[in-house]
């Protein structure tokens, strides 16, 4: 067939086996894999054959500028997800759904209603209230001299925050936020782990998606209904910010949205929102303690920015910290949460770097090895914040999709549009962190295990156990 003749045309390792093509050269860390193959056999794309799926792995800034901006209109879509369809009511939910007028409606609704940096800022107060209670745990450990689990202070965190501004603060009053976290952490297993269906689709007719993932979804159900109900029937209080529920509810006719579209666009921001930053801090917390001079510069920058003896640095104050952006920055160019983007799906035949990809293509963009290649940024496996100071090489660089180098929220159509909200919630913390506490490693520890655990994100594996010691001088 002509699709076949085309694809044999792209470079390809030779080693494909029959059914299973190249799934065998996929390790546990598929980041890793793609980038290690794509030396060999692309270096700018590469074609796999995942079991019966052709998929162009997307490995150069070059390359990923034609698929997510110039060639956008034509990748724009998503394959079809046996899991996401279970868990995201039909794939209506922002993520999945495949490119289309649904789709349209939807990321407007997130991009002009819920997201805005207007809508982020007015959560400023619930930010600094959850920062505070942070806070207040970490003083307690510090007075008895233990150690506290950052990872999970982190995790906890970003769901909290996550949560208020969702749903407000009707679930942590009723104990729900640990719900939503397990919940999230079962989502991310589903969608993140190996599902016949999506490399075989030829098995799709035969249901074999997990009786788990039915479960689940149900759970999720039980407990959007809930509070979707609540919602419809909680007395209007003029002094409580509207949160994303009441948002959605008051355009729904608008829009046209169902009562799953809701729902699937309010598991979205859970998913994105929790995750994305949870990783993004414990990551960027891990490399702190790894480069001790970075920390220090960190610390000085915070505690000169930050009047003396404030019990909470304020959005405020975040303003001329500079370096805490830039470490922000450098972590996520190193450890980009999701470093596979969600996978893209070619709508029409088109041309990228001199090949014609045929429609129907899945195709991946490796994120995590333009953020780590050589060619494009300096001494790139180190964790050198400076790059990003002004004056620097790559001081212009930013996540706004528009340095192929560096995607951590991608480009383009399907960019995340959560970037403000992420930043927001991640400098406010880490710089009060860094302000009221100096931060030691175990005793007898040899250092921070950056060991990875993959799934839908990647995280590291180890809790990050550190002692929090009270700063004498702030």
């Amino acid at each position: 067939s002509r699709t076949e003749k085309l694809l044999r045309k792209l470079p390809s390792p030779p080693f494909k086996l029959p059914i299973i093509g190249h799934l065998h050269l996929i390790g546990s860390l598929p980041h890793h894999s793609l980038r290690d193959l794509a030396k060999r056999h692309g270096p700018d794309v590469m074609l796999l054959r995942l079991g019966a799926v052709p998929t162009l792995v997307v490995s150069s800034p070059r390359a990923a500028k034609a698929v997510l901006r110039t060639h956008d209109h034509v990748f724009a879509s998503r394959p079809h997800s046996a899991v996401a369809d279970v868990l995201f009511y039909g794939c209506t939910d922002v993520g999945f759904a495949p490119y289309g007028e649904y789709w349209r409606q939807a990321r407007k609704v997130i991009t002009t209603h819920l997201l805005t940096a207007a809508k982020v800022r007015s959560n400023r107060a619930a930010r600094e209230q959850e920062v505070q209670l942070v806070l207040a745990k970490v003083t307690a450990a510090a007075a008895m001299g233990i150690a506290v689990d950052v990872s999970e202070l982190f995790s906890f965190f970003a769901n909290d925050i996550v949560c208020q501004a969702v749903t407000g603060r009707l679930p942590r009053e009723q104990g729900r936020n640990q719900l939503f976290r397990e919940l999230l952490e079962t989502n991310a297993k589903l969608l993140g782990g190996f599902n016949l269906d999506d490399y075989f689709p030829s098995l799709a007719r035969l249901d074999l998606v997990s009786a788990k993932a039915v479960k689940h979804r149900k759970i999720w159900d039980d407990l959007l209904d809930s509070l979707i109900d609540k919602h419809k029937t909680k007395p209007v209080d003029g002094e409580d910010e509207e949160d994303f529920i009441d948002v959605l509810l008051s355009v729904q006719q608008e829009y046209g949205l169902t009562r799953d579209n809701v729902k699937a666009i309010l598991m979205d921001m859970f998913e994105a929102g929790t995750d994305t930053t949870y990783i993004a801090l414990d990551y960027a917390m891990a490399e702190l303690m790894r480069n001790p001079k970075v920390m220090t510069k960190l610390q000085a920058e915070v505690r000169g920015c930050a009047t003396k003896g404030k019990e909470l640095v304020t959005e405020q104050d975040l303003s001329g910290m500079s370096y805490l952006t830039a470490v922000m920055k450098e972590s996520m160019r190193l450890h980009a949460p999701g470093p596979l983007l969600i996978p893209h799906l070619s709508m029409a035949e088109w041309e990228v770097e001199g090949y014609t990809i045929p429609s129907g293509t899945r195709v991946i963009v490796n994120a995590w090895a333009l953020g780590r290649d050589s060619t494009y940024w300096e001494n790139a496996e180190e964790f050198m914040p400076e790059r990003f100071m002004e004056e620097a090489v790559d001081a212009a660089s930013d996540f706004q999709g528009n340095d192929f180098r560096f995607l951590p929220f991608g480009s383009g159509r399907r960019m995340c549009p959560g970037i403000n909200f992420t930043t927001a919630t991640f400098e406010i913390i880490l710089a009060n962190l860094i302000y009221h506490f100096n931060w030691e490693l175990l005793p007898g520890s040899t250092g921070v295990d950056m060991s990875e655990s993959y799934g839908m994100d990647v995280h590291r594996k180890e809790k990050l156990l550190l002692i929090p010691r009270m700063a004498q001088d702030v």
